[in-house]
C-alpha cells in the first residue's frame, strides 16, 4: 500500500502507519485524522500503538490561538533554560506547545475523555480553516483547561522540519482535510516497534503503511506541505 492507499483511509476514518526515516528516528507512528476519533480510536492507540497520543496541527493555526512553543514556555524560567537548550540526537527542536482538558472531561485521561478533547480540538481547527478565525480562538480559550492530558503538537511544515507531526499534517493535506492529527508511537515490549513487525501488522489489519520518502514526493508542488 501507498500514498494513495493513506490518503483513502485517512477520508475513510481509518488510521495509517507513518514511518519517518532511517536518518531521522527510525519510527512508526499510528495515525488518525482528528476527525475520526473516537474512545475506540483512542484506545486502539494505547493498545496497537502505546506511545504518547497526541494532537497535531499547523504552527499558524497554534500561535493564532495564542499558543506558545513549550521550550519557549519552559526558558521563560531561567533556571530551566538550559534544559531546552539540548536536542535529542536526530537534531530536531521539538513540536511540542501545551497540554489541554476539554472543560466537559471528568479527569481527562480516559479513552471517552482523550476522544472528547481530541475532538473539541478538531472542532476549533475546523472553524478556524473555513473562516472564523475569532470564533475559534474564542472556543479554544473558553473551553479548554491546561495543563491537561492532551499534548498539542504544532506542524512547522516540511520545509523545517520532517517528524510525525508535519507527516501526518502533510498526509492530511493531500487528502484534502483539515490540518488536524491524532497520533501515537508504535512500541515494542522495551524497544520502539521496529519497521518489519509494523509492516506485518499493517498486512494483518490491513492498514497502509507509508513512508516519509513517499509521503514527501506527494507534496511535490504543494505548498501546504512545506508551510506551517
Amino acid at each position: 500500500m501507498g500514498v494513495d492507499d493513506a490518503i483513502k483511509a485517512f477520508k475513510d476514518g481509518r488510521p495509517v502507519l507513518i514511518y519517518d526515516s532511517d536518518s531521522r528516528e527510525s519510527e512508526v507512528d499510528l495515525v488518525y485524522h482528528a476527525s475520526s476519533v473516537t474512545p475506540d480510536a483512542i484506545y486502539t492507540l494505547r493498545t496497537m500503538a502505546g506511545g504518547l497520543i497526541c494532537f497535531a496541527t499547523r504552527w499558524s493555526i497554534a500561535s493564532y490561538l495564542g499558543v506558545p512553543w513549550g521550550d519557549d514556555l519552559i526558558a521563560s524560567v531561567p533556571a530551566l533554560r538550559p534544559l531546552t537548550e539540548r536536542k535529542l540526537f536526530y537534531g530536531d527542536r521539538p513540536a511540542f506547545t501545551i497540554w489541554v482538558n476539554h472543560m466537559s472531561v471528568r479527569t481527562g485521561i480516559s479513552d471517552v475523555d482523550r476522544s472528547r478533547t481530541v475532538r473539541e480540538l478538531y472542532e476549533v481547527v475546523k472553524m478556524f480553516v473555513s473562516g472564523d478565525r475569532e470564533g475559534a480562538r474564542r472556543k479554544f480559550l473558553g473551553e479548554f483547561q491546561a495543563p491537561g492530558h492532551v499534548p498539542l503538537l504544532a506542524s512547522r511544515g516540511l520545509r523545517s522540519r520532517r517528524g510525525h507531526t508535519e507527516l501526518s499534517i502533510a498526509l492530511a493535506t493531500l487528502a484534502g482535510l483539515e490540518p488536524a492529527t491524532t497520533f501515537a508511537e508504535m512500541l515494542d515490549r522495551g524497544p520502539s516497534l521496529s519497521l518489519e513487525k509494523a509492516r506485518a501488522i499493517a498486512e494483518r489489519e490491513g492498514l497502509a503503511l507509508v513512508s516519509g520518502r513517499e509521503v514527501m514526493e506527494a507534496c511535490e508542488g504543494v505548498e501546504l506541505c512545506w508551510s506551517d
